[in-house]
């Protein structure tokens, strides 16, 4: 009975020698840059599998965020697609540890056998043989995590996201367990295309979708899944990057045929009640400008232009913001935020300013040369109320053009309009159709299950 699972795209997908193989990955955390400090490590990563050449430095973006957790994570479940071996729920393997160049990887046989009384779970070898998407994601971890980790390496052939869910509910554990969900996006379509298709995978990502099609991220069945359950449990989720093999270095592929990458963290959600960050509302404005500037600036590698900022209290206690970024002829140029106040207001605020400069797939990332000329605008949004609505007419009458930020969700569909949005949309039909097409629903669309929700913002625009 074999007991190990050798390496099998060790050579190809990676190096096969344990000096080269630490030597790229190094260089593609090196790449990837010393991650935000954290209270917590991330509960999920979304992470791509193709070789490092091509992937490595998106995949980095993820595993540079646990590097600080090394000795604390001690158990990685890891998920990823089947591409040789067809397999009905998840395969588990039978054996006691997975083998790279850097060593072997010992499974965590107890989590294993904890499954086995679900039916969608069955024990198979020949899934994983050959199976490169788990295999890639090892090295990685090993360098981040060290050696005190055990590992729950599942394949998953044809399974719903409610059966997949629930085999992640059983392995949830508390801060010593990781998620780590292994995909690739969109594959073989043209540059520019594939950056508008994994864009658009990307925001129906962050906005949960469990109906993910594999020609949108080739691991949408462990993905859909992973996607319900972190909704469930309130996870908050950051995009890190995305990318495709026309972004990969020294020209080693074409840009007729590409395969898109993305990198997404999810956060647990911050314990503390939520507070009012409003306090202060004369200072925190200006404040928040400030450091959602710095934080660009930071990653750009210039000069913050201040000093010294307000230690004000509201900064340490959570909020959620959107960040708008406008150019210099009032176009928009990147706007990323989150909904839930589940992160201090400092770091959310200065997470999502990166994010807009240079992670909104809509745009290319911000250059060194549009950093003055760039204006900072930041919407600090109070608490969402739910509507008890049965009818489009009834959520009609209840939106206030001009005042209500809007969140619609229907199933695995989920988007939302900051109240600025009225400027451009000021009929409430117009505005509540155009949210429906924004969350991948024709405009005429209608449902008893839909579900509404408004807010309103505080916007603090810099200075022209």
């Amino acid at each position: 009975m074999h007991t190990v699972r050798p390496a099998a795209v060790a050579g190809t997908f990676y190096p096969g020698d344990a000096a080269s193989l630490r030597s790229a990955l190094a260089a593609h955390l090196a790449a990837a840059g010393t991650a935000p400090g954290a209270a917590r490590a991330p509960k999920l990563i979304v992470v791509p599998h193709a070789g490092y050449v091509y992937s490595g430095d998106v995949a980095a973006l993820a595993y540079a965020e646990l590097a600080r957790w090394h000795g604390r994570i001690t158990r990685v479940v890891l998920l990823g697609p089947v591409h040789r071996v067809p397999v009905r729920g998840l395969a588990a393997p039978t054996v006691a540890s997975f083998d790279t160049p850097l060593g072997e990887v010992a499974l965590d046989r107890e989590a294993i056998a904890a499954l086995r009384e679900l039916p969608q779970v069955v024990l198979a070898d020949r899934p994983h043989a050959m199976e490169h998407s788990l295999e890639v994601q090892l090295p990685f971890l090993q360098q981040v995590l060290g050696e005190g980790f055990r590992l729950v390496p599942l394949a998953v052939g044809d399974a719903s996201p409610s059966e997949v869910a629930q085999v992640l509910e059983r392995l949830w554990g508390g801060d010593e367990t990781l998620i780590v969900v292994s995909s690739d996006l969109s594959h073989y379509l043209p540059y520019a295309q594939a950056q508008a298709r994994d864009g658009a995978t990307v925001e129906r990502i962050l906005h949960f979708a469990t109906d993910l099609e594999g020609d949108e991220a080739c691991g949408a069945a462990p993905l859909n899944g992973a996607l319900q359950l972190a909704r469930a449990k309130g996870l908050v989720p950051r995009l890190l990057g995305v990318r495709n093999s026309g972004d990969a270095k020294a020209g080693l592929a074409g840009r007729d045929r590409v395969v898109g990458y993305g990198a997404v963290a999810f956060d647990q959600p911050a314990s503390q009640a939520h507070t009012d960050p409003h306090a202060h509302a004369d200072a925190l404005g200006p404040t928040l400008i400030a450091h959602a500037r710095s934080a660009i600036a930071e990653a750009l590698g210039v000069e913050p232009p201040q000093g010294r900022l307000p230690d004000l209290a509201a900064l340490a206690q959570p909020g959620a913001t959107f960040v708008t970024l406008h150019d210099d002829d009032g176009e928009l140029r990147g706007c990323i935020g989150r909904l839930e106040a589940a992160r201090p207001l400092l770091d959310d605020v200065r997470a999502n300013a990166v994010a807009a400069a240079f992670h909104d797939p809509r745009f290319p990332p911000l250059r060194v040369d549009e950093w003055l000329s760039v204006r900072v605008e930041v919407s600090l949004l109070d608490r969402p109320e739910t509507l008890e609505v049965q009818t489009e007419a009834e959520a009609l009458a209840a939106l206030e053009p001009g005042e209500h930020g809007v969140i619609f969700e229907w199933r695995g569909h989920r988007a939302t309009y900051l109240p600025q949005v009225w400027e451009q949309l000021p009929d409430a039909r117009s505005f509540l159709a155009s949210l429906k097409r924004k969350a991948g629903l024709a405009a005429d669309f209608w449902a008893p299950e839909v579900r509404l929700s408004r807010y309103r913002v505080r916007k603090f625009e810099e200075a022209r």
